[in-house]
């Protein structure tokens, strides 16, 4: 059987500097500005994933995004340690929260927030004694 890794998350941008801000600012995400074909591009690292952010031109030719829940990718997680304290910073940066931290299941706690474009992220906890 072929061997299949991970490589990258694609997110369109109508503002593709402010989404970049956005999860630099709330996640953390290291901002790499290079040149493609001529053009500036935009891409993220975030815990090791590499985000790619394409710039959608106003032309009206990319539908709008979804409205949650919907059918196909959900939201992408990021694990983490401390969630209530981490959510407790994100709010204070004025993140949008769709789902408040909750126990899911013993040891798992989650929550939700809304990124630019409407991406849903999800953070997850395993670390809850």
């Amino acid at each position: 059987m072929s061997k299949f890794t991970y490589d990258h998350i694609h997110l369109r941008s109508p503002d593709p500097e402010a989404t970049a801000q956005y999860y630099e600012r709330m996640f953390g995400a290291e901002i790499l500005r290079t040149m493609q074909q001529g053009q500036p591009r935009i891409d993220l690292k975030l815990g090791g994933a590499n985000i790619f952010i394409a710039p959608v031109a106003a032309d009206g030719k990319v539908n709008p995004p979804p409205t949650t829940p919907y059918q196909g990718l959900d939201h992408f997680g990021l694990s983490v340690t401390g969630i209530d304290a981490i959510a407790a910073d994100l709010k204070a940066k004025g993140a949008e929260f769709t789902m408040e931290p909750t126990t899911v299941r013993p040891g798992v706690r989650v929550c939700f927030i809304r990124g630019p474009q409407g991406v849903s992220i999800e953070l997850l906890d395993r670390n809850i004694a």
